[in-house]
């Protein structure tokens, strides 16, 4: 548990960093070049105690303090009204984490899914998911005769509520992996 020291370069979704009295969590980012050489890197940030989402460019080699938690792993239980149910592995306790401290993580829990809880300084911070998932397609429109496999991809929402592009031959019913980190379709799951 503490910090070290990491700068743009190091940056990636998910990544979590002391900012103006804060702790900060990258939902997206961008490395933008601009004319003449120069370059900036364009962040959307999450305050971890607030939820709150900020936008903020930052100059390439600028230096953070990089959050590190102490981690426990546990299993997702249930949701109880707004709130996320988890048990501890080690205790058997069971934890329960707002929505605002779970952030965009929520969107990729399942029944029984395997995550590690992060704590800092005793507080619960968060979550640390699985690189992928596997979800179901509860709802997308249907491929029709003449569709390519090329041609790019369609909406499908699923079962968490999540919308991701999926290759247009995915159907209704069927489960897929999707990257936690990127929220991008991976393949279908094996069945």
């Amino acid at each position: 548990m503490g910090s070290q020291i990491v700068d743009t370069s190091d940056f990636y979704v998910g990544l979590k960093f002391k900012w103006q009295d804060g702790i900060w969590e990258i939902v997206d980012y961008d490395h933008h070049k601009m004319g003449r050489g120069g370059a900036v890197v364009r962040t959307k940030l999450r305050n971890v105690d607030s939820g709150s989402i900020v936008e903020n460019s930052f100059r390439p080699g600028e230096k953070f303090d990089r959050v590190i938690y102490e981690e426990k792993p546990a299993q997702f239980s249930y949701m109880d009204g707004e709130d996320f149910v988890f048990m501890d592995h080690a205790t058997y306790d069971q934890m329960t984490i707002t929505k605002e401290t779970l952030g965009n993580a929520k969107d990729y829990l399942v029944d029984d899914l395997e995550v590690m809880i992060e704590f800092y300084e005793g507080r619960i911070m968060g979550i640390e998911l699985p690189k992928s998932v596997v979800l179901e397609v509860v709802e997308t429109s249907p491929s029709f005769k003449g569709d390519t496999v090329t041609g790019g991809g369609k909406p499908a929402t699923l079962s968490t509520g999540i919308v991701v592009t999926v290759p247009v031959f995915v159907e209704t019913g069927e489960r897929v992996v999707v990257d936690t980190r990127t929220g991008l379709y991976l393949e279908r799951a094996k069945q």
